[in-house]
Formats: structure tokens, C-alpha cells, sequence
């Protein structure tokens, strides 16, 4: 079966937040390929409109299709950056992710890809996190039943919610995991020679 991943993006989206995830989700089509088998994923990105789309750090990326030509989604991953701020009011895309929701199979987000998650209603009376910057204000918004803070990914039911920005890596392994079993995460994050260790190792 090919699951169909969307990923949202919108100006002033943070770059790593949604291209982490990417790599981490068309690796894993290329170690299905490698071994003779169906790539299980179409990976797209999608936005309002078909114009490209400036990010935080200003990358510019070209979306593979409006939300409004997508009914249907297996799953939906929504990342932060400030233009997280100014969507939380677009009662139009938040509608679209009530509506692709429902029947996802995984709901996720990266950093303050969570505020729209709990802006829009899926991630409302459930437990989440956010980059350690965000924790505070999601708090006062009082939508989710509880921010986590010093966590890389948080599960509540069918919803991911990762941390800032380098988390959003470890939550898509997690989700290769939960889809393919924790041998094929592992396989990945090895083929993204994907191993993390603290900067400045020189310096001991």
C-alpha cells in the first residue's frame, strides 16, 4: 500500500522543520527500492497557492499541489516557523486541516507547526510539544491539555508533535517505525548516516 504524506508549507515556514521530515520519509522509498521493493510513500508538498513559497531562512520551494486539489491524506505533517503566527488566523487552511484529519492515519507537526494543530482542533485537549522558545505561549493559549517541555516528539493518539526544528527528524524516523517496523527506522537513519552527537567534539 502507498501512503500519501502532505506535507503543509506556507512563507516564513522554518526549512529544517519540513525538509528533515522529507528526507527522512523519500529515504525511506529508496531503501524499499534498493531491495526490489515498491516505494511506499508519495511525499508532497502543498500549499494555499501555487506560487512558490519563501521560507523562514529564505529557501523557496515550488509546491507539488494546492490544498484545495487534496481531499484525502494519509498523512499530514505541519511544520513551525513565524509564519506559524499569521496562519493560526487563516480560517480557511485551518478548516482544510480539520478536514484532512479526520481520516488521517498520522496527524504531526514540527516546532509551532503545533500552534496550528491546536488552533485548527486536532491537537485541542491533547498533549503536545514545541520548540523549548514556544512552550510558554502554547501554554496560554490553554488548547492542548498539556505542553511538554525537554522531549524530542510527543504521541497522543493518532498526533506526533516534535520539537523545534532537528526533532522533526527523530518524530518522522519514529513514524517509519510505527508504518515498517523499528528495523526499517533504523535502516534509515543509518542510510541518512543520521547520528547525532553533541557539536564541538574537537574542543574536548
Amino acid at each position: 500500500m502507498t501512503r500519501t504524506i502532505g506535507i503543509l508549507v506556507f512563507d516564513d515556514a522554518e526549512e529544517l522543520d519540513f525538509v528533515g521530515p522529507w528526507e527522512v520519509f523519500t529515504m525511506t522509498n529508496e531503501v524499499f527500492a534498493m531491495s526490489g521493493r515498491e516505494r511506499p510513500y508519495d511525499v508532497l508538498l502543498l500549499a494555499e497557492r501555487e506560487a512558490p513559497v519563501r521560507c523562514a531562512k529564505g529557501m523557496r520551494v515550488l509546491p507539488d499541489r494546492m490544498v484545495s486539489q487534496c481531499e484525502k491524506l494519509d498523512v499530514l505533517l505541519v511544520p513551525g516557523g513565524m509564519g506559524t503566527r499569521r496562519e493560526a488566523e487563516n480560517r480557511a487552511l485551518l478548516a482544510w486541516i480539520v478536514r484532512i484529519a479526520e481520516d488521517a492515519e498520522w496527524i504531526a507537526s514540527v516546532c509551532t507547526g503545533a500552534l496550528l494543530l491546536t488552533a485548527a482542533g486536532p491537537a485541542k485537549g491533547k498533549r503536545v510539544t514545541t520548540h523549548w522558545a514556544f512552550v510558554e505561549q502554547l501554554r496560554a493559549r490553554k488548547e492542548a491539555a498539556e505542553v511538554l517541555e525537554r522531549v524530542r516528539y510527543v504521541r497522543d493518539g493518532k498526533l506526533v508533535t516534535a520539537a523545534g526544528v532537528s526533532a522533526g527528524l527523530d518524530m518522522a524516523l519514529w513514524l517509519v517505525g510505527q508504518m515498517h517496523g523499528t528495523a526499517m527506522a533504523r535502516t534509515v537513519q543509518r542510510a541518512m548516516e543520521y547520528d547525532p552527537a553533541p557539536p564541538y567534539a574537537a574542543d574536548v
